[in-house]
């Protein structure tokens, strides 16, 4: 698939790839926000086959945006913003290497702006410990199962999404209010 000449990709792994998504598909400029599998060395693999952990691969969103409209900048202040980037494969009650935190970037331009942006957080002390995220060079990138995307907008009304995505989509909204739809 060509991408028109604006638009580009960006895969984060932030734990749980249904929160992650419910909050990207939200900001202007965002064309689409797949989840899925990065990082791991089983081809295909399943859900049930990265939550065992053994298969090396990154709950993620493989996200297109058009840089016209929003910056490889902007998501990951967005990224950084949504997750706790200071824990070691664990966000929240979820825990494993499937839910490390993680940027796959695609190009050189994207590993420059991640260690910039990591560098910035680190020396700013905001946050309550050093910034874990692991930074990749993107290999494969694996589309989840269908019944995984659009979670939260199918399933509101789960408990999980009441409990966890929820108020996760209230603190974004009202932090980055100017960028949202």
């Amino acid at each position: 698939m060509t991408l028109k000449p604006d638009l580009e990709t960006a895969v984060f792994g932030g734990g749980c790839f249904w929160c992650t998504e419910a909050v990207f598909l939200e900001i202007i400029g965002v064309e689409s926000v797949v989840s899925g599998y990065s990082g791991g060395h089983t081809e295909n693999p399943t859900y049930h086959q990265v939550c065992s952990g053994t298969t090396g691969h990154a709950e993620v969103v493989k996200i297109t945006f058009d840089t016209a409209a929003v910056s490889y900048r902007d998501l990951m202040d967005v990224f950084f913003a949504t997750h706790d980037p200071t824990t070691l494969n664990r966000q929240g009650a979820d825990r494993g290497t499937q839910y490390r935190s993680v940027i796959f970037y695609a190009n050189d331009d994207q590993r420059q702006a991640a260690e910039e942006t990591i560098k910035e957080l680190d020396e700013s002390g905001e946050l309550p410990g050093p910034v874990v995220t692991q930074l990749e060079p993107l290999g494969g990138f694996y589309e989840a199962e269908d019944y995984h995307q659009d979670f939260y907008k199918n399933n509101q009304y789960n408990p999980y999404c009441q409990i966890v995505i929820t108020p996760k989509l209230s603190k974004f909204r009202s932090k980055f209010a100017v960028q949202l739809r």
